[in-house]
C-alpha cells in the first residue's frame, strides 16, 4: 500500500531593520528512499536570491545554498512537495540477535551501509557521551537481549517516562537536563534515545520530517497547524535502520515523511544561516500535511 501527501512549510523572517546581506542553508528537500518517492518539490524564496545552488552533504541531505545581497526586511521560504510513502520492511520478521552480536558486527561487517553507521556512534555537539545516558539506558540492554526487543524497550520507556512539555526546553537543553526535567519536545526525546544507544556502541542517527496528524473529533484539519517532527533510526547489520518514534512511541510507518538525517539537530536544521543587520528578527513557522 500507498499513501500520497502534499506537504508545504512556511518558514518566514520578519526583521526590525532591513538586512543589508544574508547567506542562508535550506535543508528542505525530503528524501528519495527505498518506501518513499519524491513526485515533486518546489523551493519559493522571496526576495529572489542573488545567489543559488544544490548540493548534498555529507550525510546525502539535499541542501540549498543561497543568498541576498540587497537590502531586505522579510525573509520569506516556502517548501511545497507531494510525497507518495510506503511501508518500510517490517523489522520483527528478521532475527538481528543480541545487542551484543550487533555491536560487535559493525567491525565483521564493512558494508557501505556499516560504514556510514560507523560514523552515528561517534558523541556530537548536541549528543555528547553522557554517563547519565548510559545509567537509564541499562534496563533495557540486560546480557543477552534480542537488539530489536531492547531498543523498542528503551522507546517504550522514554515515552512512559517522559512528559511532552513544549515549554520545558529548548534547542540547546543538554540530554542531562532533559533526564532531570523528565520531559521536553520530540528534539529531546530523539536525542536522549541516540545518547543512550551510541552510549552501548549501538549506531543511531537523528531523522527529521514530517508526521501526519489527525484533527480535533468533528475538526477540521487546520492548514499551517502541523509542525515538523524527529525521531531516530536505529543500525543492524541484518535490519539496515529501523526507525523509532520515543515521543508517539511507534515505529516509523506510512504517516512518517523523512526530511533529512544526520548526527544531531544541528545537522537537519531547515533553516540557517547569516545576516547582515536586522536589528531583531520575529519568526514564524507554519507546516500543513495534507493526506490526498
Amino acid at each position: 500500500m500507498k499513501d500520497r501527501y502534499t506537504v508545504e512549510h512556511e518558514t518566514r523572517y520578519a526583521y526590525r531593520v532591513p538586512v543589508s546581506q544574508s547567506w542562508q542553508l535550506a535543508r528542505l528537500t525530503p528524501k528519495n528512499l527505498a518506501w518513499q518517492k519524491v513526485l515533486a518539490h518546489k523551493l519559493v524564496i522571496e526576495p529572489k536570491p542573488d545567489e543559488r545552488r544544490e548540493a548534498r552533504d555529507a550525510f546525502g541531505n539535499g541542501v540549498t545554498h543561497f543568498a541576498m545581497h540587497g537590502p531586505h526586511p522579510l525573509l520569506r521560504v516556502l517548501m511545497s512537495c507531494d510525497v507518495e510513502v510506503s511501508d518500510r520492511p517490517d523489522p520483527s520478521r528478521v532475527v538481528a540477535g543480541s545487542w551484543e552480536s550487533v555491536r560487535d558486527a559493525l567491525v565483521e561487517t564493512p558494508t557501505q551501509d556499516g560504514l556510514h553507521a560507523v560514523r552515528m556512534l561517534e558523541p556530537t555537539a548536541l549528543v555528547p557521551w553522557s554517563d547519565a545516558a548510559r545509567a537509564y539506558a541499562e534496563p533495557s540492554f540486560p546480557a543477552g537481549r534480542d537488539w530489536l526487543d531492547a531498543t523498542t524497550d528503551l522507546m517504550h520507556r522514554i515515552h512512559r517516562e517522559f512528559e511532552f512539555d513544549a515549554d520545558a526546553t529548548t534547542v540547546t537543553t543538554s540530554v542531562d537536563e532533559v533526564l532531570e526535567l523528565r520531559g521536553g519536545v520530540c528534539q529531546d526525546f530523539a536525542h536522549l534515545m541516540l545518547a543512550c544507544l551510541r552510549t552501548r556502541r549501538l549506531p543511531a542517527r537523528y531523522v527529521s520530517g514530517y508526521l501526519l496528524t489527525d484533527p480535533p473529533p468533528g475538526g477540521k484539519r487546520l492548514l499551517g497547524s502541523d509542525a515538523s517532527h524527529a525521531w531516530v533510526a536505529a543500525y543492524s547489520s541484518q535490519h539496515g535502520w529501523v526507525e523509532f518514534d520515543p515521543t508517539n512511541d511507534h515505529l516509523a510507518d506510512r504517516r512518517y515523511i523523512t526530511l533529512a538525517s544526520g548526527g544531531d539537530f544541528a545537522d537537519v536544521v531547515p533553516l540557517r544561516g547569516v545576516i547582515l543587520g536586522g536589528r531583531g528578527q520575529k519568526m514564524s513557522v507554519g507546516v500543513s500535511v495534507i493526506p490526498h
